[in-house]
């Protein structure tokens, strides 16, 4: 990325509520940071952008280098010099792709450590931040088999369900993504700073807010939308009734992705939240096997899944098909589909294929087992 458009980047996602739904309207087909930028008074206006943001975007036209927010951009630009800190804005290749799909994607994602991991399955788990003793172990222990099974434990780095998943998949000598709700150049919780910077080492933390973005309670349930939107699924350990952690149950529910739940006890206020969420369609789970029968098939088109048999203490067995066994063209067909239902033209479209391959490709995965369908349109099964 050359530096002018490395500033445009930074500058969007600077100006007042500009947000995906204006930016789609102004960026064109191609993404162009710089053609929002350089949007017209009444291109802005027509997009929807509040006349703060207007404003924002008329004064840089005017004067760049004297714009209130140009000493904030250099700051973020002598922070991206550092080692392992990073920018993917929505129209790079290294932006998750499922994420990209979910109602309102950010813009841009700050990193620290290697985005390399935001491309690989995920699962999310999240709960309370004061779980119970047995929470706290069932939290680790669960992130620990799901991590050695290959899928990669995304969480919020809380204090509590959320910092145990992380440390039971950094256990395993895995990585694991922490999706933080301020800026990067600050850890919070604070007591969580230690293991801030054992993720960053051997996984990675990501947020959509800039630099000198504190704690704000309105930022949570946006990093919560993260958080679901870049996993296959979501695992609640112990929540309340009124928990962050069923926002992201929620979010994940509206982005077509899985739910899942660990019951307890009736008589436990922090199980309350997942009996609720389990009444309303969430898949109740006992082991990781449990989650993994569902996820397997999903996260073929990064390879193959292991499912440990955590009750038994030791047998392994493949689940699904090695993703080695499908053609090129169905791999890249599987990487367009989710839970959403696609037609044959939109995923030509997505992968450049010719029709006929698409449809050869999406019939024979149907046969495998890996796809729905329904009057011509195909999603995963």
């Amino acid at each position: 990325m050359d530096q002018r458009t490395l500033t445009h980047w930074l500058l969007i996602n600077r100006i007042s509520g500009l947000g995906y739904g204006c930016f789609s309207k102004l960026a064109g087909s191609d993404g162009s940071p710089s053609q929002v930028v350089f949007s017209t008074s009444l291109e802005l206006e027509r997009s929807g952008l509040r006349k703060a943001g207007r404003d924002q975007l008329l004064e840089y036209q005017r004067s760049p280098d004297n714009h209130p927010l140009a000493e904030h951009i250099e700051q973020d630009q002598l922070w991206l010099e550092a080692e392992d800190h990073h920018l993917i804005p929505i129209n790079s290749e290294s932006y998750p792709p499922l994420l990209k799909n979910i109602p309102s994607p950010p813009l841009v994602l700050y990193c620290i450590g290697d985005p390399d991991y935001l491309l690989w399955p995920q699962l999310a788990m999240v709960g309370s931040r004061n779980p119970s003793p047995s929470g706290r172990e069932l939290a680790q222990g669960f992130a620990t088999s799901l991590a050695k099974s290959g899928l990669l434990v995304t969480s919020g780095l809380a204090l509590g369900v959320d910092a145990a998943a992380h440390k039971g998949a950094l256990a395993a000598g895995k990585p694991t993504i922490a999706v933080v709700g301020t800026g990067l150049d600050r850890v919070y919780p604070k007591k969580n700073h230690d293991l801030a910077r054992n993720i960053a080492a051997n996984g990675v933390i990501i947020s959509e807010f800039p630099l000198g973005t504190p704690p704000r309670a309105q930022n949570f349930p946006r990093r919560n939308r993260i958080i679901s939107g870049l996993s296959l699924g979501v695992l609640v350990v112990e929540a309340a009734l009124k928990s962050g952690s069923l926002i992201t149950a929620k979010y994940a529910m509206e982005q077509g992705r899985e739910v899942f739940a660990i019951p307890g006890s009736i008589h436990n206020p922090m199980s309350k939240g997942c009996h609720s969420i389990i009444r309303q369609g969430a898949k109740l789970v006992e082991t990781t096997a449990h989650i993994l029968e569902d996820l397997g098939p999903l996260a073929l088109q990064w390879g193959q899944i292991v499912l440990e048999q955590d009750s038994g203490g030791g047998s392994e067995k493949k689940i699904g098909v090695c993703a080695d066994k499908l053609s090129e063209d169905q791999k890249n067909c599987l990487k367009q589909l989710d839970h959403t239902p696609s037609s044959v033209d939109q995923i030509v479209d997505r992968t450049g294929l010719p029709v006929y391959r698409v449809s050869g490709s999406l019939l024979d995965m149907e046969l495998q087992g890996l796809l729905c369908s329904d009057g011509g349109r195909y999603w995963l099964a």
